[in-house]
């Protein structure tokens, strides 16, 4: 299948998806998003995919929406009967959210290999995934307030102060400072921070290694820590008792027995 908008690749359970508008920072466009969303449905349904790598073409990660692509002719094309925030608000219910939402319930691991400027939505973009490696020359900038008078969105206000607390988040919200990778790293919002010319081989090893593990228990494990934001400790001592009662009768749980027992690698097969 042919994208406009995205690259994809896939070879031995790792996938690719590249944000493929360099000229733009690979801002979100509506076409742009609907290649993603088809890709995302793609991994879900393919069970030889066991990993998925996100990441841009050029110079940058995701530099947030297509901010020229939702001018006023656009709007009047699209929506002419819509205020600038209904058709805004119109755009983040059937494609802005429900991206996000797809990285959340692929019950499958999902990198970003942040390259560069990543800003606005696309830091939501980036930070939805489960493993966030970043390069040493790789920014996050928080525009939405002082360069645009708005919230940040794309569940933004929901991953920064889960990671980072919520001083550090106002002052980046308010202020719109940039962020540098090796910071981002130290304060806990990414998983890594890695020379510019080794990401994509630091990634690849994470892929790799997730690729060949318990790819089931993955889908739990992302499921496990969703729910563990919203439940009381009884509430999730119980969710975690659901989820051994499933896993524990997997073919992946007695391997790593097995394995533990003869002291060796399990070869886990995903069942």
């Amino acid at each position: 299948m042919r994208y406009e908008n995205i690259l994809f690749e896939s070879h031995d359970g790792i996938a690719v998806l590249t944000l493929n508008r360099p000229e733009a920072l690979n801002s979100l466009s509506v076409p742009l998003m609907k290649d993603t969303r088809a890709v995302f449905k793609r991994v879900a349904e393919d069970p030889k995919i066991h990993v998925l790598i996100i990441t841009g073409a050029g110079k940058g990660f995701c530099a947030g929406a297509d901010l020229m692509g939702m001018d006023r002719g656009s709007k009047d094309e699209m929506y002419p009967d819509l205020s600038v925030g209904e058709m805004i608000s119109e755009l983040m219910k059937i494609y802005f959210n429900p991206l996000i939402n797809d990285i959340d319930r692929l019950e499958k691991p999902v990198i970003s290999a942040v390259n560069g400027v990543v800003a606005g939505g696309g830091i939501g973009l980036a930070l939805a995934a489960d493993i966030v490696v970043a390069a040493q020359s790789a920014n996050f900038i928080l525009p939405f307030g002082p360069k645009l008078g708005i919230v940040p969105d794309m569940g933004s206000t929901w991953f920064l102060p889960r990671l980072i607390g919520r001083a550090r988040s106002l002052g980046l919200a308010f202020l719109g400072e940039r962020l540098p990778a090796e910071k981002a790293a130290e304060w806990g919002l990414i998983w890594k921070c890695v020379g510019d010319e080794v990401l994509m081989d630091e990634v690849m090893t994470i892929a790799e290694k997730l690729a060949k593990g318990p790819t089931k228990a993955y889908g739990y494990i992302k499921r496990a820590f969703s729910e563990s934001d919203r439940n009381r400790l009884d509430e999730q001592l119980e969710f975690e008792r659901y989820c051994q009662l499933i896993l524990c009768d997997s073919d992946d749980f007695m391997e790593g027995v097995t394995a533990f027992g003869e002291k060796r690698k399990p070869s886990f097969k995903g069942r």
